[in-house]
């Protein structure tokens, strides 16, 4: 089984698009303005190039690291060696392999696992820094739930989406 690296970009930039809705004015936007201090004039003196640059790849290390949690084959290819040693494995690799290569590789699943990696993982993570800044509930179930949704996202896409042979 190889990495679908098609499934990650597009899982990454699956988090601009949740973003573009989920900070809109009419969502959560002025809230989260409000709770980071954020203004109309500090937005506009953003170097945005570099804003996206980097959350585009932030979100591509996260969407490239959920796989190895949603995709449970990825444990026992692991558990071999990789790669490399599969022809060395033992005889029950390839067995377990043909009998479970493709179970629960749906999206259904990954987003499972995903939405657990954003609720256990990403929403303490943020929670805890926003305690020592000194920041709101608010804010932390904003950018928390973000990331939330984001991971369910990102789970469900790289679960789902085959590599292509």
């Amino acid at each position: 089984m190889d990495i679908n690296w098609l499934a990650v970009i597009v899982a990454a930039l699956s988090t601009l698009v949740v973003g573009f809705i989920w900070y809109n004015p009419k969502v959560f936007g002025t809230v989260w303005m409000k709770e980071t201090g954020m203004t109309e004039e500090k937005a506009k003196g953003a170097n945005m190039f570099k804003i996206f640059g980097m959350a585009i790849l932030f979100a591509f290390f996260i969407s490239f690291i959920l796989q190895f949690m949603v995709i449970h084959q990825f444990g026992p290819m692991g558990m071999v060696g990789g790669p490399d040693f599969f022809d060395s494995a033992k005889p029950s690799f390839a067995a377990f392999m043909a009998d479970y290569g493709s179970a629960y590789r749906t999206f259904k699943h990954g987003a499972l696992h995903g939405f657990m990696a954003g609720l256990f993982f990403a929403l303490p993570v943020i929670g805890t820094n926003a305690l020592f800044e000194r920041r709101s509930a608010k804010y932390i179930l904003i950018n928390g739930g973000y990331w939330i949704v984001c991971c369910t996202i990102i789970g469900g896409i790289v679960c789902a989406w085959p590599v292509a042979k």
